[in-house]
């Protein structure tokens, strides 16, 4: 009879879902100390444009207006 021999990969990829993203350094370097972890990396977030950012605020009502200059840094000065 034969022995049958069962192949493993040898190294594959993990995915964590973080909850609190403050954590995610500290977690980062705790998964980097566990053996056989060669590397940890973190994924890059798209940066927004000026232009991608102020339509943003349009959509989420952040437009504030003022009648004059006076006004705006009236308004700016009172938040």
């Amino acid at each position: 009879m034969e022995a049958r021999t069962m192949t493993y990969p040898q190294e594959g990829q993990l995915l964590v879902k973080v909850s609190d993203i403050s954590m995610l350094k500290d977690i980062k370097k705790a998964i980097s100390m566990v053996r056989g972890v060669e590397k940890v990396t973190l994924p890059h977030r798209k940066r927004l444009s000026a232009y991608e950012r102020s339509l943003r605020d349009l959509e989420e009502g952040r437009v504030y207006e003022a009648k004059d200059v006076d006004d705006l840094f009236k308004q700016c000065l009172e938040k």
